[in-house]
């Protein structure tokens, strides 16, 4: 059913991309570029937090999730026919049925004028699987300590802070990236071991200069 299609679109697109999501819920065909990865968060049609716009690079959360939004563009795209103006996520479509009850048949050709239904839509999921529910803004978390975990330098970790909108890493760290009591441990003791020689740690710290100096420019 396309109700069932959208529903698991719009999990894995926030995945892929952390969107929030009122901007999930805004977002239009002309928003997302499947050959470059990415989506455009453009403040004029879509409802960003602080009318803000910036370019969303999918973020690394495996290929299988990709695929989802990707076949979901591609099915509205050719099977669908819609055009750029037209919604990624289209409402539910609901008429009054036989019985005097409202009914849901299908997509409407129209976005969703808030976020309820996209919050709607993850709580049902989580209950469907019998899980403890989680709502859209904890996949943000989830993406903030993901970077925690594989970004590299602080120039990976700056480009992974921009990619979810923030223009200052301190965001990031602030807002996401609380370290729970068991890793806090686990990364102490691992500090213990020198794991960098001098002119490592030197680099090291000429980079972090050199990204503050950015940062603050």
């Amino acid at each position: 059913m396309d109700i069932e299609k959208r529903n698991r679109a719009v999990i894995a697109f926030t995945l892929l991309t952390g969107a929030r999501d009122n901007a999930v819920a805004s977002m239009q065909l002309k928003h997302i570029d499947l050959i470059q990865g990415k989506i455009i968060q453009d403040a004029r049609q879509v409802r960003t937090k602080f009318s803000k716009s910036f370019p969303t690079y999918f973020f690394p959360v495996g290929e299988d999730v990709r695929a989802i939004v990707e076949d979901w563009v591609t099915f509205l795209r050719e099977e669908r026919l819609w055009g750029l103006d037209d919604p990624i996520f289209p409402a539910t479509r609901v008429i009054l049925g036989s019985e005097h009850r409202f009914e849901a048949i299908g997509l409407d050709r129209r976005c969703w004028s808030n976020a309820t239904p996209i919050r709607t839509i993850f709580k049902e999921a989580f209950t469907a699987a019998g899980l403890t529910y989680f709502n859209p803004h904890s996949f943000r978390k989830t993406l903030a300590r993901l970077g925690q975990e594989i970004c590299k330098s602080p120039e990976d970790f700056k480009a992974w802070s921009q990619n979810l909108g923030h223009e200052s890493v301190m965001t990031t760290f602030a807002s996401y990236g609380q370290v729970d009591m068991r890793r806090q441990a686990e990364i102490i003791r691992e500090l213990e071991r020198p794991k960098v020689s001098q002119a490592d740690a030197a680099e090291m710290l000429r980079k972090v200069q050199e990204l503050v100096g950015r940062v603050s420019a």
